[in-house]
């Protein structure tokens, strides 16, 4: 199941955090958190990142709407 519905950065980071999974658009590109603290845009199917953010780190870089939970999606 796919939870649709805006989504807040906060909301995303603390979904991220509780180890759900949050998908951007569709199920290729997942939100992750790198070793170091960084947020990403990550494309499963050729490994390219994109900032979760613009560089003042609250700004993001893609519509909220476009983001969900995927329930259902496995890491």
């Amino acid at each position: 199941m796919k939870l649709k519905g805006t989504m807040s950065l906060e909301e995303i980071k603390s979904a991220v955090l509780a180890g759900r999974v949050v998908r951007w658009r569709n199920g290729a590109y997942e939100v992750m958190r790198d070793g170091v603290g960084q947020w990403f845009i990550l494309c499963r199917f050729n490994g390219s990142l994109s900032g979760l953010t613009w560089a003042d780190g609250v700004t993001m870089s893609e519509d909220p709407k476009d983001f969900f939970v995927d329930e259902g999606g496995a890491k």
